[in-house]
């Protein structure tokens, strides 16, 4: 049998939050991206060998999902959108944040905080990439004769029209909020 504990993270709890966001993207301005990642997924192995709890587990398959989509040369994420993705990583695989990693059964309660919190402001380009992903696998069956040009120039097409629907979308969501009531964002 499970149980679900559900709680409220407060303003101050989500400034404080936003605080080791910002030494995380420090972190991702002054180190180098493949190291970022390296160390992400070193971490994500540690727990697989672990018996971690399910929260965990389940926030780790998100965090991979993000991995796979920051490494997807054909998705080509921008940027400003990569870097926030490498600070969740590089809070990830920081084994002394706010709790230690090697404190059994809560260790990774925070990372599992983190990356859900990183997960919601990402969730549209990470489901604009699943998108992406789906035609992309769609598309190798159905276009199976054209030549590499003509298929990299539809891929490129739908890629840009899935980073185009990211934003309206973005902005969508911080419009139908009125300012009073809207957070400032993880980073």
């Amino acid at each position: 049998m499970s149980l679900k504990v559900v709680f409220e993270i407060s303003e101050k709890d989500l400034a404080h939050f936003r605080k080791e966001m910002k030494r995380a993207r420090h972190a991702v301005r002054i180190g180098d991206d493949a190291d970022i990642i390296a160390g992400a997924k070193a971490t994500m192995d540690e727990i697989a060998q672990t018996d971690a709890p399910h929260f965990v587990i389940d926030r780790v398959e998100k965090l991979a999902a993000m991995v796979l989509m920051i490494n997807d040369q054909e998705w080509a994420l921008p940027r400003k959108e990569c870097e926030k993705v490498l600070a969740a990583l590089a809070y990830f695989g920081d084994p002394d944040d706010l709790i230690p990693d090697h404190i059994p059964g809560l260790g990774f309660l925070d990372d599992a905080i983190m990356v859900e919190l990183v997960f919601r402001e990402l969730k549209h380009d990470i489901e604009a990439y699943r998108d992406f992903c789906t035609y992309r696998e769609s598309f190798a069956q159905r276009f199976v004769h054209q030549n590499a040009e003509a298929k990299a120039m539809r891929l490129a097409k739908k890629r840009d029209s899935l980073h185009d629907r990211m934003s309206r979308r973005k902005q969508r969501d911080k419009d139908s909020v009125p300012e009073e009531e809207q957070h400032p964002p993880l980073w």
